[in-house]
């Protein structure tokens, strides 16, 4: 007997509801140009999963050093590596891969990633139609804001308009499908970034901290208290844990006990999901913390 129309689309409503809920592993990948590759980084079929390209940035390449552009996003990862046909593959062979890109970030050639519109109006046009180029080019579905410098500091009501009005127009335009914020533990990112919680918390999805940000002798309980510090701080966002396998990195490492505070938050039904940064450093080790946190995280599901 073959299965009815009904019960087909409430299957499929159901696979969709678990899939919205279930924690999510996002890993950066393509600021170092090291020649990784998403094929390398290993996928468990289980786990939501988000590749975050890093990064495109509003700065023009040609200068040296790269200059502001007033919103006019260029490509600043490894787009030899990690190309429209490389997304292409990647989501084709995986269907619970997602891939999105990252804007800002601290550096470009060495020197700070200012956020420095000229004005809302022409920023939030150029950021638009720029970024709806590329978007379209790679078939993205996401965007991630990791902004860590500002021109003007303490001016959050600028950041907050630019950016929520940027991500508000992606998505009502169809161009993606989900947005997610990167503060860290830092009183000037974190003003902008609450301001900007503040005001557009209905169109963010995750908030990827940057628990790594912290000292490196972190401990697990510090690390919870940091977790509800900022489960407090982004009240209704889902939360996402976070580890860097960069050489010398902060926060908590998995040698003292990344994996115990995860399954620590798991079990207090806590666990969102982990993002790490990034492949590119993790290309060294094998990716053995990746398939570690999404073999935990499929335990959630």
């Amino acid at each position: 007997m073959r299965p009815s129309n009904t019960f087909l689309l409430l299957q499929l409503v159901l696979f969709l509801s678990r899939a919205s809920s279930a924690p999510l592993f996002a890993e950066y990948i393509g600021a170092q140009f090291n020649g990784v590759k998403f094929s390398d980084v290993p996928v468990n079929t289980n786990v939501p999963f988000h590749f975050i390209l890093a990064f495109a940035i509003d700065y023009d390449s040609s200068t040296s050093p790269p200059t502001p552009t007033n919103g006019n996003f260029n490509i600043f990862w490894d787009s030899t590596n990690l190309s429209p046909s490389d997304v292409s593959a990647i989501k084709s062979q995986y269907p619970n891969v997602k891939v999105a890109l990252s804007l800002g970030g601290a550096t470009v050639s060495g020197q700070p990633v200012n956020f420095s519109p000229t004005s809302v109006d022409t920023w939030v046009a150029n950021a638009v139609s720029s970024l709806t180029t590329i978007i379209q080019q790679y078939n993205l579905d996401g965007i991630d804001i990791d902004y860590e410098n500002f021109a003007a500091s303490g001016d959050t009501a600028t950041f907050s308009s630019c950016i929520g009005q940027l991500v508000t127009a992606l998505k009502n335009n169809g161009l993606i499908s989900f947005a997610s914020i990167a503060p860290f533990d830092n009183s000037d990112v974190q003003s902008h970034y609450q301001a900007l919680w503040a005001n557009y918390a209905s169109v963010i999805d995750y908030v990827n901290f940057q628990f790594y940000a912290y000292d490196s002798s972190t401990t697990v309980s510090q690390f919870l208290n940091y977790y509800n510090t900022q489960e407090i701080n982004y009240g209704s966002g889902k939360v996402l844990v976070s580890m860097s396998t960069a050489s010398g990195a902060g926060g908590l490492s998995p040698a003292n006990g990344f994996f115990t505070a995860c399954s620590d938050l798991q079990n207090q039904g806590k666990l969102n999901g982990i993002f790490i940064w990034s492949a590119d450093d993790s290309k060294a080790n094998g990716f053995q913390y990746e398939t570690q946190a999404q073999s935990l995280l499929a335990g959630s599901s």
